[in-house]
């Protein structure tokens, strides 16, 4: 875990304005996906749901042209700036998902949307900082859209990559990629302690199914572990 931790220490740009959803594990197991991803030179790549930029910024460093996107006006502004401090190479839009980018097809699409199952409110989007990670009931709010909308916008070649919670299905995102003609499978995993969040969430989880029955008590939910994945999905030439 140590090593693990100071990958994310080195993904941490120099500015992390407040409310901006910063570098986690989450964030190193994409950037460990993203640096075995063989890119030819001037590749396209887009980062969607950038935050502070960290994964377009190590994108930009290989070389490749990256446009970033992100809902959040105060995540456009701290990419952009981190882009500028940095000296990279990085296209930042404000949009909700892929619409500042429809007309356009990359090599490359990375995303860590929001993945969170979260108890919903009436039915409202969730507001703040929540909405850098609650994603509904199942955790999919975003998920789904990602894989309906993703595949439309890949080169032949072109691969998709997408970090999530395995509390949020990853064989529903597998089957949706396959379905939409991709080969898609979960290239990555790892275990990390549950956060503040999920802590706050254990009775709710387990009765929604998502936590087993046998689970330790709520008591101990520090001790309670979540897996998180990598689903790579290329489209075939």
């Amino acid at each position: 875990m140590p090593g693990y931790l100071a990958g994310v220490r080195s993904l941490i740009p120099p500015l992390s304005l407040p409310g901006v959803y910063a570098p986690q594990e989450d964030t190193a197991l994409l950037a460990g996906a993203l640096s075995e991803e063989p890119l030819p030179p001037g590749a396209h790549v887009l980062d969607v749901g950038t935050g502070t930029g960290a994964l377009a910024l190590q994108a930009a460093r290989r070389g490749s042209r990256v446009t970033a996107v992100d809902v959040s006006w105060r995540a456009v502004c701290t990419a952009r700036a981190n882009a500028w401090l940095t000296g990279a190479s990085v296209r930042v839009h404000r949009g909700n998902l892929f619409t500042p980018v429809r007309d356009q097809s990359f090599d490359l699409i990375l995303t860590n949307p929001p993945y969170v199952p979260a108890p919903t409110r009436n039915g409202r989007p969730p507001r703040g900082r929540a909405r850098a990670w609650d994603a509904g009931h199942d955790g999919r709010a975003v998920l789904d859209r990602v894989c309906r909308e993703a595949p439309g916008l890949l080169r032949p070649g072109g691969v998709l990559l997408i970090v999530h919670s395995a509390l949020s299905d990853p064989g529903r995102t597998v089957g949706h990629l396959r379905g939409a003609g991709l080969k898609a499978a979960v290239t990555r995993r790892h275990r990390i302690p549950f956060g503040p969040v999920l802590q706050g969430r254990v009775d709710w989880l387990r009765q929604r199914g998502l936590l087993s029955a046998d689970a330790c008590d709520a008591s101990d939910a520090a001790d309670e572990k979540e897996e998180l994945v990598v689903v790579r999905a290329e489209l075939p030439v």
